[in-house]
């Protein structure tokens, strides 16, 4: 199936799904979806607009105190249309968020959702195998939620033998420069978006110091 042009694609599923929305993009097509919809969007968007490829699958945190706190995020690529899609659902639970899984619409999504799940917190409903990707299995954090230190948090070794014998375990790193800080603006893809340091000595703009 070839994919139509990015006027035709929104307009298309605007009129299919009309609780739709336009969202803010500086780049691509991007929409607003219910949760209990988006699902049937996606595959609507697979199967419909010939949306074949599952590039990216991620979660937005909007940090304690928010509600809703997390967004989910799909991003789409039609092969055939070379043409780029967002969709985004908030999630209902602000504690325990929960989104669907499409893996059975494209494989490629089961590490991606596990990565979501292990990183963010957002579990996905009917995913095959939800286990952790980059932490351990029992780790109590979820390193990418907005009140996780950028320096870790000092946690017991995965193995408890291990731990045991040898009274380690895994420490905070030190900051330099520290703490780090975000766009208050709340928003994601736009200018100065990225975490940054307040005492920085160097950056991109601003050569390292040589040692002497």
């Amino acid at each position: 199936m070839t994919a139509p042009a990015a006027a035709d694609v929104t307009s298309a599923l605007q009129a299919k799904f009309p609780s739709a929305t336009s969202r803010p993009s500086v780049d691509h097509p991007a929409f607003n979806v219910p949760m209990s919809e988006a699902k049937t969007v996606l595959q609507w968007l697979r199967d419909e607009q010939g949306f074949d490829f599952m590039n990216d699958v991620t979660g937005i945190d909007w940090a304690e105190g928010a509600s809703p706190r997390f967004t989910t995020v799909w991003h789409l690529y039609s092969t055939t249309g070379h043409l780029y899609i967002r969709v985004a659902a908030d999630n209902a639970d602000d504690e325990n968020p929960v989104a669907p899984s499409v893996v059975d619409l494209w494989p490629a999504a089961n590490w991606h959702e596990r990565e979501c799940w292990d990183l963010m917190g957002i579990k996905f409903d009917g995913h095959p195998d939800l286990r952790r990707i980059l932490m351990w299995e029992g780790y109590p954090h979820h390193p990418l939620r907005k009140e996780f230190p950028l320096a870790g948090i000092e946690t017991e070794l995965p193995d408890l033998e291990v731990a045991a014998e040898t009274q380690a375990k895994a420490i905070a790193a030190p900051m330099a420069g520290g703490p780090f800080v975000a766009s208050s603006k709340g928003e994601m893809n736009l200018t100065e978006a990225e975490p940054r340091a307040k005492d920085e000595s160097w950056n991109e703009k601003k050569p390292k110091p040589h040692a002497d």
